[in-house]
């Protein structure tokens, strides 16, 4: 619980640091990354570059100082649940909430300039370490669960095996370097994969688990990002698409993620677009293996056919269910059964008490939300798994 003399604070000055987010959190990456350049290793720099990450950690900041003084209605945990695993997937350690807070604050100070008075510093530096302490203990109760030395979270894994799926995607099936064994997961989580790029640069990306557990192996599956508008591709997909190659060794980190198949056995719908056919791919794979009688109904959107990756594992793992239905959508090049154009909700069959799972980019993901909402299907019951740095928030 905030104190009362610094909620009172935090509530009248809440206003301008929303107003100030995105100024404040750019000042702090660039000092922090100043005083500390070893913390590159532990950002997606594209999303330094375009602001998303930026953008993100103000949001989240925000949101939790609305849940402290009462202005928010939604609930902060799953933000917070969000955050955690992806911590832990890149080996986010206690001690380097010291060094974010000292940096956070000063950037707050700096842009906010005399209104920060000592009052005011304080009161939002308790609200800094009440998340830090949730973060932090979330995060060490993961690590537990996952029994992954939380000081040494990475490991070594050797490409086993390399598939080209798609235009512009390739999956990697990958076993332990060590001979060690295969972590315990849940169908829709993912790990961190860090390579060291030509110029020397460790970068670390998150990537959805294809195939579900139980393989003696892990799959990722990778598109290949290329630049558009000015932006530049995507450093790290284009190296694992253009270099690695069966054998090499990749360094891999906890598996994790908050968005998992529900173990019931009501109905499920998947929803995917591009790429985020991904985790997907791996909760029909393990509904497929050991829920053959659970009713499953599979959709994706795709720019064209050629472009649509595992489109024949989840038909072959659809074939093993005794009710499955699998609907495509394809912006160029439609033929047969496939519907030409963009994702019509309202033609997704919506079995009775059915949860919902969403994955593509976030425009997409708010559109199709807002019309399942519109179908009458529950906030709760419908689920959605964010690429990137982004949130997505609302009601629909």
């Amino acid at each position: 619980m905030l104190s009362a003399k610094s909620a009172e604070i935090v509530r009248a000055t809440l206003p301008v640091v929303r107003h100030h987010g995105p100024e404040i959190t750019t000042q702090f990456y660039s000092d922090l990354f100043a005083g500390h350049p070893e913390l590159l290793d532990l950002f997606n720099l594209g999303n330094q570059a375009n602001g998303d990450q930026q953008r993100a950690l103000a949001a989240a900041v925000v949101a939790f100082a609305e849940y402290l003084v009462g202005e928010r209605q939604a609930d902060f945990t799953p933000i917070a649940e969000r955050v955690a695993h992806k911590h832990v997937s890149l080996g986010v350690q206690p001690a380097q909430y010291t060094i974010v807070g000292r940096y956070l604050l000063g950037a707050v100070a700096k842009v906010l300039g005399d209104a920060v008075t000592d009052e005011v510093r304080a009161a939002w530096d308790e609200v800094y370490w009440l998340c830090a302490c949730h973060l932090i203990a979330a995060e060490a109760q993961l690590y537990q669960r996952g029994e992954v030395e939380s000081t040494s979270p990475w490991r070594d894994w050797r490409v086993a095996k390399r598939v080209a799926e798609a235009e512009d995607t390739v999956s990697f099936t990958l076993v332990p370097d060590d001979g060690g064994p295969v972590p315990a997961f849940r169908p829709g989580q993912y790990v961190s994969v860090a390579v060291t790029l030509p110029d020397g640069r460790r970068q670390p990306r998150q990537y959805s688990l294809s195939q579900g557990p139980g393989r003696g192996s892990l799959r990722i599956t990778v598109r290949r990002v290329r630049g558009a508008d000015g932006a530049p591709d995507g450093r790290v997909s284009n190296h694992l698409c253009d270099r690695v190659a069966a054998d090499d060794i990749l360094q891999v980190g906890p598996v994790a993620g908050d968005v998992v198949l529900d173990q019931g056995d009501d109905p499920v719908v998947l929803v995917s677009a591009g790429i985020g056919v991904t985790p997907m791919a791996g909760m029909l794979d393990h509904i497929g293996r050991t829920q053959p009688f659970r009713e499953v109904v599979a959709v994706h959107a795709d720019r064209s056919p050629e472009r649509h990756a595992l489109h024949d594992d989840v038909a072959h793992a659809g074939a093993q269910l005794r009710s499955f239905e699998q609907l495509s959508w394809y912006e160029q090049g439609a033929t047969g059964d496939a519907r030409p154009g963009l994702l019509n909700v309202d033609e997704i069959p919506l079995p009775e008490n059915a949860l919902v799972y969403l994955c593509g980019p976030l425009p997409f993901m708010a559109s199709v939300r807002a019309g399942l909402r519109r179908r009458g299907v529950p906030a709760e019951r419908i689920f959605t798994e964010v690429f990137g740095a982004g949130m997505l928030t609302g009601d629909g």
